[in-house]
């Protein structure tokens, strides 16, 4: 049973027996989530390469690690079943011989190294264990580390040096939010924009395509369609769907993505918000997410200009075969629109402080990109005050968690979890709060 908040004791997510995988909503009680724990793969990062795989700065690795560990405490400590990527990818390695060949064919690439190449590292990756297999995929291996001696006939092997990459790391790894999300009981594979993260959806889609636990999944959305990120994903409601454009996610994703849904019988509306082209706004989430049913925390300086395109599926809306029309309008401001598709009078505004300097530098550490795990409870940095401050001044319970090295990838508690499974919520179903 919850805690009652009223007699002091903490507010917690119901230890019942789980169901199937869905999520329908930001806020519903967090039942299941996919992290990453930090690893090998932050060793890569050197100052000469830390900008081109998308860090701020170089992370003390055995911190971050014990920052994430700290953070996957609090979610168990709520009764969140914690899954992590990284065992979940080796024993898909081990139960699938598909999914070993996938994975070192996604990461093995002969155009950059040369086709004799390419099939040396290939036939010596396929008698890897699977575990080490799946650090490799993970971490990246070096020239210096290939497992077989110098081959004077291979001219890359020649012109490289012996700490480059012939495979490439994935430190963004732990942003488990972007590769996938999911939209009821169907996951989405997403399309990542930057070349320091593709190769990350390849590892997402073998995990969601032959690890046991996920046998009978069906996809909401295929990544090959167009481009689309998780971060850039808001459930504001059951049946509604908010999805920023901007660095990452294209126009064309958030159509396609409006339309899968649609198909799907997902979404009757999907709100598509542009968002600044730039790093401190990668995200929709790096500027909004949902701490309750009717209130979202926001950066003050998006609140009034932030606008949304409304994209409705119709009555007669004929679905994949027709490619069926839809409703559009706007832009509106989007804090009305989103209260309208909603269907709700007004969506509560927390934001991350009126003094403009403060708020900008809470934006910037991810002050807004908090994680729901219920509705009223959210798991946020600990470094961001005056955000957390004002969200405890608003009746939201905060969980804080510290971020000093995890968060040198730009990345709040949001954009490190993929949540698999969440309770529903009660909350108006359409537009007229039917």
């Amino acid at each position: 049973m919850a805690d009652d908040p009223a007699d002091g004791t903490a507010r917690r997510v119901s230890p019942e027996s789980r169901p199937g995988l869905s999520v329908t909503s930001e806020v519903g009680a967090l039942r299941t989530v996919l992290l990453h724990r930090p690893g090998d793969e932050l060793r890569r990062l050197t100052p000469r390469n830390a900008d081109q795989l998308l860090f701020d700065g170089i992370p003390w690795v055995e911190r971050a690690q014990q920052e994430h560990d700290t953070f996957a405490g609090v979610l168990r400590s709520r009764g969140v079943e914690v899954l992590l990527l990284a065992d979940l990818l080796a024993e898909t390695l081990a139960a699938s011989g598909a999914a070993r060949v996938q994975g070192i064919t996604g990461a093995v690439d002969p155009r950059r190294l040369g086709h004799a190449l390419a099939e040396e590292l290939a036939a010596y990756l396929r008698g890897v264990p699977a575990a080490e297999l799946a650090d490799i995929l993970m971490a990246g291996m070096t020239f210096d580390e290939l497992p077989f001696g110098p081959d004077a006939a291979s001219l890359v092997r020649r012109m490289h040096h012996g700490n480059d990459f012939v495979i490439d790391p994935l430190p963004n790894l732990m942003f488990t939010r972007d590769s996938s999300f999911w939209v009821g009981p169907r996951v989405a594979i997403t399309s990542l924009a930057l070349p320091a993260r593709t190769r990350e959806t390849s590892l997402t889609d073998l995990i969601y395509a032959f690890h046991p636990r996920f046998l009978g999944v069906r996809r909401a959305y295929e990544s090959h369609t167009a481009p689309i990120e998780g971060g850039d994903v808001l459930l504001l409601a059951p049946g509604v769907v908010a999805v920023g454009v901007g660095e990452r996610t294209t126009p064309a994703g958030a159509e396609a993505l409006a339309r899968s849904l649609f198909d799907d019988d997902l979404a009757h509306t999907v709100l598509v918000v542009p968002i600044a082209q730039n790093r401190a706004t990668m995200h929709l989430d790096t500027v909004c997410t949902m701490v309750d049913t009717d209130a979202v925390v926001m950066y003050p300086a998006v609140r009034d200009s932030l606008c949304a395109f409304t994209i409705q599926r119709t009555d007669d809306y004929a679905g994949r075969a027709g490619h069926g029309a839809v409703g559009m309008r706007g832009p509106d401001p989007f804090l009305p629109a989103a209260a309208e598709a909603m269907g709700i009078g007004k969506l509560r505004v927390i934001d991350t402080g009126l003094d403009g300097v403060t708020a900008e530098r809470e934006q910037w550490d991810d002050g807004n990109n908090t994680l729901a795990l219920a509705p009223g409870v959210v798991v946020a940095y600990e470094r961001n005050e005056m955000t957390n401050g004002r969200l405890e001044d608003a009746g939201i319970e905060v969980l804080r968690i510290p971020g000093s090295e995890i968060g040198s990838g730009r990345g709040g508690p949001r954009c490190l979890s993929c949540p698999l499974s969440r309770a529903e919520v009660d909350h108006p179903s359409g537009p007229d709060g039917a």
